[in-house]
């Protein structure tokens, strides 16, 4: 894992751990977990579902996930032709 991702998690973990104090680390992990559907074990959690789960835990189902947002098009023939590089930003 690198850096930034480390510093990325645990700056998403701690507010969201700080609402279950009384769970221990691991505990809380398998909350996590369990709440983004992870069956398998723990140690196979990777840090793209924490990280991803953290980031859209508290918002609605129907918001766009992060990262995908930003290619985001309303209609579909803007999103073609920007695709096809005839629009330009």
């Amino acid at each position: 894992m690198k850096c930034h991702r480390v510093n990325e998690l645990i700056e998403l973990i701690h507010p969201a751990w700080q609402k279950d104090p009384d769970l221990n680390l691991i505990q809380f992990l398998q909350k996590l977990a369990d709440e983004a559907g992870f069956t398998g074990p723990l140690a196979e959690l990777t840090d793209d579902v924490l990280i991803y789960h953290l980031k859209m835990r508290d918002s609605k189902s129907t918001e766009a996930i992060p990262g995908l947002k930003k290619d985001y098009e309303e209609d579909f023939k803007t999103a073609l032709l920007r695709a096809r590089g005839i629009l330009k930003d």
